[in-house]
C-alpha cells in the first residue's frame, strides 16, 4: 500500500512515512527537474536525476558556485543549501565539477510555490522582475504534475482518516431517512410523492436563483471572467466558485433539469397519477413482506466484500515486486545506461570507471519476470472478475426480491396464502437452483462493461490524435456499447423475474420476458419510465438533504458542533463521499420498490394472458391493481 500512496526517493525510501527518518519530509525534491523531459522517462518510468525527500521546497534562488564563493565569508549559505544535498554530504569545498558529476548536490535551487496565474496575469507581469520566477513555477509544476497528484492523494487519505467517523454518521442518517421515507410511502404514497416532486422543483428553482445572483455579482468584478481552462485543475474547489463561468454552467444545467421535470409533469400528468397508484399498490406488497426492506443491507455487505477483495488485489498487484535499481549515466553514450544494478556492490564494479558520474539509482518497484511483464493483463482480469461478481450480487438480489413479491401476487388470499418467510425461501431457491443462470447473465453484462472500459481507455489515449476517422469510429462504438449495456440490463432484470416465477434457464426466461413485454409494449412505455422517474426524485431529495447538512457541518457553519469538526485539507472529500453514499443507500431501499413494481407488472401481464376473470379462471390480482393497470390502455 505504501508503494502506491507515498512518493519514493532515489534510495527506495518513502517520503512522509510515519516512523521513519522521512516522517516530516513528505515532498519529493528533484536535483535537475529538466532531466525529466528525457525520453528515458517513458522507458524507465523514472526521472533520470537524483531525488530526495525534503520537508519543504526552496524559497530562494541560489547556485552551488555562488554558495561556495559566499562560504568563504560565512557558513550560513551552506547550512541552508545542504538541506537539498544528499544525506551525510558535508564537504562544501569539494570542486563543483565533481559535485555535479557525483550529484552530491543540485547545481541550483529554484524557489517554488503553487502556480495559480491566469493568462491575463502573465501578460500583466510580462517584463516584470518576477517573470523568471513565474516561468520557473510553470515549468516546475507542469513537469511534477504526477508528483503533485500523489501528494493530493495522500492528503485525501488523511482527510478520510480524520473524518471517517463523521462520514459514517452521515450515512447512518441517510439510512434512517430512507427507511422513514419508505415506511411513510406505505400509508401516504400519493401525498409523499407529490410532496417530493414539488420539493425538488422548489429546491432546483432556488438553485437557479442563487446561481443567477452569484453570476450577476461576479460578472461585475474584475478578474472573475477568467475561464476554467485558464486556471486548470485546482484541488481547492473554492477557486472555481470565484469564477463567473462556473456559476453560468451551474445555471444552465439547473435550468435544463427544471425544464425537463416540468415538461414531464405537464405532458405525463395522468401517467404520473397512475404510476403513483401503482407504487401505492406495491407498498402493500412491501408491507406484507417487510423483510424485503432490509435485503439491500445484505446486498451492501456482499458488495463491500467484493469491493474490498478487488481493492486489496489491485493494491497487491500494483505494489508487488522488489525495489529495482538502474544505472543512470551522466554521458549519453554509456553502454551500461538503463541496466539493472545492485547499489550495495555498484561501487565495486567497473561501471563508474567506464561511465564517469554514473549512479545506481532506484527506478521502480516490480521486476523483470514474466509475471511482472503481464501485470497489466492481471489487472484487467481482476477488473473483469470484479464486474462479474458485482453483477452476480445484483442479479441475486433482483431474483430474490422478484421471487418474494411473486409469491405475494400469486397468493389467492392475501395475506393468508403468502408463504412463511417468503424472502428467505426465495433466496434459498435462487442459490440452490438458479446460480448458473444468474452467473451467466452477469457474465454477459460484465463482458459488455469491460468492453466499454477498454473503449474509454482507448479514447483517452487518442484524444491528441489527428485521425478523425478513428475518433469517429471509436465514438460510434462507445455509443453502441452504451445502448447494448442498457438493453442487457433491462432484459436481465426481467429475465430474473421470469426465473423467479417459473424456474427456467436464463435464455428461455429472457426470451419469454421479451415476448411478454412486446405484447404489452403500451403498458411498458407508460409505467416503466414514469415510475423510475418518481423514485429517482426521491433518491435526489434524500441525498440532497443529507448533503446540505454535511456541507454546513464540514464548513463549520453549525455553531453547536463547530468545535468537533475535524481539520481537513479538502472539505469536499467527505462531503462528496456522504452525498454519493446517501444516494447509494437511498437507491438500495428504492430498488426494492422498483423491483416490486416490475414484478407485479410482469405478473399482471402474465395473469391477463393465463386467466380471463371467469369463475373457472379468476384473476389473481387485486381489484385495485386491476383497475389501475387497466387505465393504461386508455392513456
Amino acid at each position: 500500500m505504501l508503494k502506491v500512496i507515498y512518493p519514493t526517493d532515489s534510495y527506495g525510501q518513502f517520503c512522509g512515512q510515519k516512523g521513519t527518518p522521512n516522517a516530516k519530509k513528505s515532498i519529493l525534491f528533484y536535483f535537475n527537474i529538466l532531466k525529466c523531459a528525457n525520453p528515458a522517462v517513458l522507458i524507465n518510468l523514472q526521472c533520470p536525476t537524483t531525488q530526495m525527500c525534503v520537508s519543504k521546497c526552496p524559497d530562494r534562488f541560489a547556485t552551488y558556485t555562488d554558495m561556495q564563493l559566499q562560504y568563504q565569508i560565512t557558513a550560513a549559505p551552506w547550512e541552508y543549501y545542504r538541506r537539498f544535498c544528499k544525506p551525510g554530504f558535508n564537504n562544501p569545498t569539494k570542486p563543483v565539477a565533481q559535485v555535479l558529476r557525483d550529484e552530491d548536490c543540485p547545481s541550483m535551487i529554484v524557489p517554488s510555490r503553487p502556480c495559480k496565474y491566469s493568462k491575463k496575469k502573465l501578460q500583466q507581469l510580462a517584463g516584470n522582475k518576477e517573470e523568471v520566477m513565474i516561468l520557473n513555477d510553470l515549468v516546475y509544476h507542469g513537469i511534477t504534475g504526477l508528483v503533485d497528484a500523489k501528494e493530493v492523494g495522500m492528503k485525501i487519505v488523511e482527510d478520510y482518516a480524520a473524518s471517517w467517523n463523521w462520514i459514517l454518521i452521515g450515512l447512518v442518517i441517510a439510512l434512517v431517512v430512507s427507511l422513514i421515507f419508505i415506511l411513510l410511502l406505505r400509508f401516504t404514497a400519493g401525498l409523499l410523492l407529490w410532496f417530493t416532486i414539488i420539493a425538488v422543483i422548489l429546491v432546483i428553482a432556488y438553485g437557479i436563483w442563487h446561481c443567477y445572483l452569484e453570476f450577476s455579482l461576479l460578472r461585475q468584478q474584475p478578474g472573475a471572467d477568467v475561464t476554467i481552462v485558464d486556471i486548470g485543475f485546482q484541488t481547492d474547489v473554492t477557486v472555481y466558485l470565484h469564477l463567473s463561468q462556473t456559476w453560468l454552467i451551474f445555471l444552465i444545467a439547473l435550468c435544463t433539469i427544471e425544464a425537463s421535470i416540468l415538461i414531464i409533469l405537464i405532458f405525463l400528468r395522468k401517467r404520473v397519477r397512475i404510476a403513483i397508484a401503482l407504487l401505492r399498490e406495491g407498498s402493500k406488497a412491501v408491507s406484507y413482506i417487510m423483510s424485503t426492506l432490509f435485503y439491500p443491507i445484505i446486498t451492501f455487505l456482499l458488495l463491500a466484500i467484493c469491493i474490498s477483495y478487488f481493492s486489496v488485489t489491485s493494491v497487491f498487484l500494483a505494489s508487488s515486486g522488489d525495489a529495482i535499481y538502474k544505472v543512470m549515466a551522466a554521458e549519453p553514450n554509456c553502454m551500461y545506461a538503463n541496466k539493472t544494478c545492485d547499489p550495495e556492490t555498484f561501487n565495486k564494479t567497473n561501471v563508474s570507471k567506464t561511465c564517469p558520474g554514473a549512479q545506481c539509482t532506484f527506478a521502480f518497484y516490480g521486476g523483470e519476470t514474466p509475471y511482472h511483464r503481464y501485470l497489466f493483463i492481471l489487472q484487467l482480469s481482476n477488473l473483469l472478475i470484479f464486474l462479474w461478481l458485482v453483477n452476480f450480487i445484483i442479479a441475486l438480489g433482483q431474483c430474490t426480491l422478484a421471487g418474494a413479491f411473486a409469491s405475494y401476487y400469486w397468493a389467492r388470499r392475501k395475506p393468508q396464502d403468502i408463504p412463511t418467510c417468503p424472502l428467505f425461501s426465495s433466496f434459498s431457491r435462487a442459490i440452490r437452483y438458479h446460480t448458473g443462470s444468474l452467473a451467466f447473465g452477469a457474465l454477459i453484462l460484465a463482458l459488455v462493461q469491460m468492453a466499454r472500459i477498454i473503449l474509454e481507455y482507448l479514447d483517452s489515449k487518442l484524444k491528441g490524435a489527428s485521425n478523425v476517422a478513428a475518433r469517429f469510429l471509436l465514438c460510434c462504438l462507445k455509443c453502441c456499447f452504451w445502448c447494448l449495456e442498457r438493453f442487457i440490463k433491462f432484459m436481465n432484470r426481467n429475465a430474473y423475474i421470469m426465473i423467479a416465477i417459473y424456474g427456467k434457464c436464463f435464455c428461455t426466461s429472457a426470451r419469454d420476458a421479451f415476448c411478454l413485454l412486446m405484447r404489452n409494449v403500451v403498458r411498458v412505455a407508460v409505467l416503466d419510465r414514469v415510475t423510475d422517474f418518481l423514485l429517482f426524485l426521491g433518491k435526489v431529495l434524500i441525498a440532497g438533504s443529507v448533503g446540505v447538512i454535511a456541507f454546513f457541518f464540514f464548513t463549520h457553519k453549525i455553531p453547536i458542533v463547530q468545535e468537533d469538526v475535524p481539520t481537513l485539507h479538502y472539505y469536499w472529500v467527505p462531503l462528496l463521499t456522504v452525498i454519493c453514499g446517501s444516494y447509494l443507500i437511498a437507491h438500495g431501499f428504492f430498488s426494492v420498490y422498483a423491483m416490486c413494481v416490475d414484478t407485479l407488472f410482469l405478473c399482471f401481464c402474465e395473469d391477463l394472458e393465463r386467466n380471463d376473470g371467469s369463475p373457472e379462471k379468476p384473476f389473481l390480482m387485486s381489484a385495485e391493481l386491476h383497475s389501475i393497470l387497466r387505465k393504461t390502455e386508455h392513456h
